[in-house]
């Protein structure tokens, strides 16, 4: 059955109950294991360019270079930190080959069959918020092209709507439809555009560098500003209080860069499912997340570095940099790609998380598609509001929110379970994952105390080498709450007693070959 048969056949029947006693509340097609594992290496490669490669994450990447000094220290941080993102990455990724599900069905293991639904929600609410964001990135590229001509100036200068534009409106609506475009035609057209999309990202990140650094003469691999005033605009940027260049600074950037991905760290499981094993797997992350993660953030500090000289001033958002250029046809084709770099990005990253996380709340009722389109309505009434304005703040406290749940979950799995799950039993309502009426207790308690401490620690912790434990807050989280869950469980599985995972042969199978 190609893709686009079984959307059809979702679509026509949401409320099938799969296997006998499958329960309807808990499983419809779009939930069910993977049968068809068509992402190669390639593929998963570019779930990282296209999530990395976004205006934001080219703004972040810039910021940590400011904190960073220079480019050899911002190197050290980034490289650590894209270290960690792998092993992480990696380790989520093997649960979703091997069981073939996606996170919100394999958080009920942990959190129960329908408690579940709350850190389903959770990761939804932080996706469509951040697809609200990258939406507005968006506009905000294409904008700065159109200003160039008098007609859209005159618009963009005389009319204003919910505290924006009216050419703002119009461009983030443009990028809004056409993202709803494409996750409406399915995973496979997800795969085949974020396909496109990476690459093309990557050839303008190296034009715009190129072209800077022909201007500026030479290569430029650090901002010559006096070091109070780079502080001050690295704070500013980042909210970073370090001395750039310590090691404390090198640490936050490790930690932030990390922090970044907290919420991908939950559900990449949703691709990886898709690849057909864990050699293909482990092939795609090595190459998308140390190799093209520290190689893209060079090229950003590069690029901020030749600006800086270029312009004088310090310019952290690539479509304000291409907007400068004297060609018309680079500024467009910059604009262009920044659009479809956003689009790559909110399509992996902001709209199948919660196409599923909304599915898995009433799967008889919201298909996959449709899950994706309440994403995008919630952001489309999010935008007047424009709380992603202050996107550095937010990244810390997707910490607090990220880290207890992922620490929950991958405890449970590896160190309670040791990756043996009875998945048919994900589906029923009285089965291993039933817990107390479908919710796990000691799971919640768990990952309430490691929310707290991840909130509260960085605010109001100890400091150590002039920084305070603010970066930290995801990995306080992951390690309070997964200690917490392991301490209360006693070491053994939370519903058999046993240390590890259930003895079943159905747990036994699905954790050596993926679930069909």
């Amino acid at each position: 059955m190609t893709e686009a048969d079984r959307g059809s056949e979702v679509e026509r029947g949401s409320e099938a109950t799969g296997p006998e006693g499958y329960s309807p509340r808990l499983y419809n097609e779009d939930l069910a294991p993977a049968t068809e594992r068509r992402w190669g290496a390639f593929s998963i490669f570019n779930v990282w360019t296209s999530d990395v490669h976004s205006l934001y994450g080219y703004f972040l990447a810039a910021s940590l270079f400011l904190v960073a000094g220079n480019t050899f220290k911002f190197l050290i941080g980034i490289g650590v930190g894209s270290l960690i993102i792998y092993y992480l990455m990696t380790l989520i990724g093997k649960a979703g080959v091997r069981t073939g599900v996606p996170y919100p069905v394999l958080a009920r293991a942990s959190f129960g069959t329908f408690g579940a639904n709350v850190p389903a929600l959770v990761r939804a609410v932080v996706a469509t918020f951040w697809y609200g964001a990258q939406t507005s990135a968006a506009a905000g590229a294409i904008v700065a092209f159109l200003i160039r001509y008098d007609g859209p100036k005159h618009l963009h200068e005389t009319t204003h709507l919910f505290d924006h534009s009216g050419l703002e409106v119009i461009c983030y609506l443009a990028v809004w439809a056409a993202q709803l475009l494409i996750i409406s035609k399915g995973m496979e057209t997800v795969r085949r555009f974020q396909d496109f999309a990476g690459p093309a990202v990557w050839l303008m990140m190296l034009v715009l560098a190129v072209a800077l650094s022909v201007k500026a003469g030479t290569l430029s691999f650090s901002v010559d500003m006096p070091a109070k005033d780079l502080a001050a605009l690295a704070k500013n940027a980042t909210g970073l209080d370090v001395t750039p260049g310590s090691f404390a600074a090198i640490a936050a950037i490790a930690a932030t860069w990390v922090t970044y991905f907290a919420a991908l760290f939950l559900n990449f499981g949703d691709f990886a499912r898709f690849t057909p094993d864990e050699k293909t797997l482990k092939k795609g992350n090595v190459w998308g997340l140390p190799v093209n993660l520290i190689l893209f953030s060079l090229v950003a500090a590069m690029t901020t570095a030749s600006a800086s000289k270029v312009y004088g001033e310090v310019i952290l958002e690539p479509a304000a940099i291409s907007a400068k250029f004297d060609s018309a046809f680079l500024v467009l084709l910059a604009a262009l790609t920044f659009a479809v770099a956003t689009l790559g990005i909110n399509v992996v990253a902001n709209f199948v998380s919660p196409a599923f996380d909304f599915a898995n709340v009433a799967p008889k009722h919201i298909t996959f598609k449709r899950g994706g389109l309440i994403a995008a309505v919630i952001a489309l009434l999010l935008y007047p509001l424009h709380p992603w304005d202050n996107a550095p703040s937010f990244v810390n406290a997707i910490g607090s929110t990220m880290g207890p749940i992922f620490g929950v979950v991958v405890v449970d799995y590896y160190l309670l379970r040791r990756a043996q799950l009875n998945v048919p039993d994900l589906y029923r309502e009285d089965g291993e994952f039933r817990f107390q009426g479908g919710w796990n207790v000691r799971a919640f308690v768990a990952a309430a105390i490691g929310a707290v401490f991840s909130s509260i620690l960085p605010t109001y912790g100890p400091t150590g080498y002039g920084a305070t434990l603010g970066p930290y807050s995801w990995f306080i989280g992951v390690l309070v709450a997964g200690a917490i869950y392991f301490g209360v469980s006693g070491g053994k599985s939370p519903l058999t007693g046993r240390t590890g995972a259930t003895a079943t042969p159905e747990a036994a199978e699905a954790s050596e070959t993926p679930a069909a």
